[in-house]
């Protein structure tokens, strides 16, 4: 007998702040590199909530490729963070509140 718990809700960006989160990306990465049209995935994850209550936009920074270049998911034995990516994922958060503030442009 498998006794089964929705425990999570589905994950749903508000159209407003996913435009805001992407506008502020193409300001960091360029407009050619951010994709706000990626498929859907059906992992668990509990900002679900958060957006539940509020709008808001949960948004993926690229790893990139390995220097082999295979890629490798996140929770796999395989995945080895890119630690370039580090400053790029703090320019964008500065620049998403700057964007909130006015001031990104």
């Amino acid at each position: 007998m498998v006794d089964y718990h929705r425990r999570y809700p589905p994950l749903v960006n508000a159209e407003a702040q996913t435009l805001i989160a992407a506008r502020a990306a193409a300001a960091v990465v360029g407009p050619d590199r951010v994709d706000v049209n990626e498929r859907p995935n059906t992992g668990g994850e509990d900002f679900s909530f958060m957006l539940a209550e509020r709008p808001g936009a949960f948004i993926l920074i690229g790893n990139g490729m390995n220097a082999d270049g295979s890629v490798h998911d996140l929770h796999t034995p395989l995945y080895d963070f890119n630690d370039d990516i580090l400053c790029l994922g703090a320019s964008y958060w500065c620049c998403l509140a700057l964007t909130e503030l006015g001031d990104c442009w």
